[in-house]
């Protein structure tokens, strides 16, 4: 795992050979802090990782949309099994 054993202690100061993670890690000046209102998410500086950029949407979305159609032919055939089921059930009414 990238950035592994990277908890150690900073009482001696930043490590010489820090560098930001894109996605991990980042060091944020007070400047940059100040800029974006003070607020702490670590999203505003850490970012995201650069490999996320390495897929085909069109690819990815058609496989997504695939599966999903597959999802809700389950869902209806699970709807029809449970609707089935409940109109077996006699009740006092």
């Amino acid at each position: 795992m990238e950035g592994a054993g990277s908890g150690h202690s900073l009482r001696g100061g930043w490590p010489k050979d820090y560098e930001d993670i894109p996605g991990f890690c980042a060091s944020a000046s007070i400047a940059k802090v100040k800029e974006l209102d003070y607020v702490l998410t670590p999203g505003r500086y850490v970012g995201l990782p650069d490999d996320e950029d390495d897929f085909d949407f069109n690819q990815r979305f058609t496989n997504l949309k695939a599966e999903l159609e597959e999802q809700l032919k389950e869902e209806a055939r699970l709807n029809e099994i449970i609707s089935t089921n409940l109109s077996k059930i006699k009740t006092n009414e």
